[in-house]
């Protein structure tokens, strides 16, 4: 069974989300290290990521309508 890309984009802005919080919780204990600028970029793609699937899935779903 294959996921729709709308709920890959979902899955997507949680992981997103939870880097975030895991990057700022990491800045705060400790400043800003290696560890907090890799979170701080896996959560820039994972938002980007989420975004692209959900642009995806709305022009597909456009389409079939055509």
């Amino acid at each position: 069974m294959r996921r729709s890309p709308l709920f890959s984009g979902i899955i997507y802005f949680i992981l997103g989300a939870l880097f975030t919080y895991f990057a700022i919780d990491d800045v705060q204990k400790g400043g800003w290290g290696f560890f907090s600028y890799l979170l701080v970029i896996l959560a820039t793609f994972d938002f980007g990521s989420g975004l692209k699937m959900f642009f995806f899935h709305f022009k597909y779903k456009d389409r079939l309508k055509k």
